[in-house]
């Protein structure tokens, strides 16, 4: 329904109405939002829109964040090395993926023996998790469970608060997962005053649970060399991997909406021909 009426004049011309009143109301309630809960900043996205596109060396860059620093704590059970060679996502060939797979081991079995044993991975197998079990993940970081990463951009969002949700189905808004996810990873400050953070706990003036979060800061600059030459800065870190964690959250979103412009495109044309046949039948009787 959302991507219908933002192609069609009547969604646009609903959407400069809605704006303009309902916006006006959620700007001053976003901005208390942010005054006295997380902090989190809209950002532009390749993706958003009805005519968005993942940026294929972005997901790329995105991966190897993934790889080299969130897969030390974050789980992605839903994936599979396999869905990396998929249309619409980062754009790796299948022996690419194959290579990617092979440099992970995976636990199999029983075997002949009765044994569990570990194997190079196969395009087939899901990322395989870096702690046993959570009972291992909990006791690694204090109780507190690292969550499982594979739909984290649809899972967490902060509610924007006033009137928003009005206008968002006009705006086509749909990107609060990325965005909190990338204010989230540079939302590490100093603790205003007034807010103590106990033990190892870290302030986060973006954190959606509470002013401070179990988990240290993830990234610094320089932590991650890209193959392209892009800066390796903290900000590219954060969009770059909110970016790969949006796809594997929505791998068919551009499948979708290329569904969607199709539908669209078939409704304009139905409607058109339904209304020319009704002129041609009632032509005949007077009114």
């Amino acid at each position: 329904m959302t991507m219908i009426l933002s192609v069609s004049t009547l969604g646009r011309v609903i959407g400069a109405a809605a704006l303009a009143t309902g916006l006006s109301f959620a700007a001053p309630a976003i901005a208390a939002e942010e005054a006295h809960g997380p902090h989190v900043e809209m950002q532009s996205w390749t993706f958003a829109g009805p005519f968005g596109r993942f940026d294929k060396a972005q997901l790329q860059r995105g991966y190897k964040v993934y790889k080299e620093v969130c897969s030390t704590c974050h789980s992605m059970k839903l994936l599979s090395f396999r869905n990396l060679a998929d249309e619409g996502g980062p754009g790796f060939t299948m022996d690419q993926a194959k290579q990617i797979a092979a440099g992970y081991q995976v636990k199999d079995g029983p075997n002949d023996a009765g044994d569990m044993f570990d194997r190079p991975g196969r395009p087939s197998d899901r990322f395989p998790s870096p702690f046993a079990n959570d009972e291992a993940a909990r006791a690694s970081f204090g109780g507190a469970l690292p969550p499982d990463l594979s739909l984290i951009a649809k899972a967490r969002a902060v509610h924007r608060g006033g009137l928003s949700f009005l206008a968002d189905p006009f705006t086509l808004y749909a990107e609060a997962g990325p965005d909190y996810v990338f204010n989230l990873l540079q939302g590490y400050k100093d603790a205003p005053e007034g807010v103590k953070c106990d033990g190892a706990l870290q302030y986060n003036q973006s954190f959606i649970g509470g002013s401070c979060i179990a988990m240290p800061p993830p990234l610094t600059d320089g932590i991650v060399t890209y193959d392209d030459g892009t800066p390796g800065t903290v900000e590219n870190y954060a969009r770059d991997v909110a970016t790969f964690l949006m796809w594997t959250a929505e791998p068919k979103l551009e499948a979708r909406k290329s569904t969607g412009l199709k539908a669209i495109m078939f409704l304009v044309v139905f409607a058109g021909l339904i209304y020319l046949s009704k002129r041609k039948v009632w032509e005949s009787v007077a009114h």
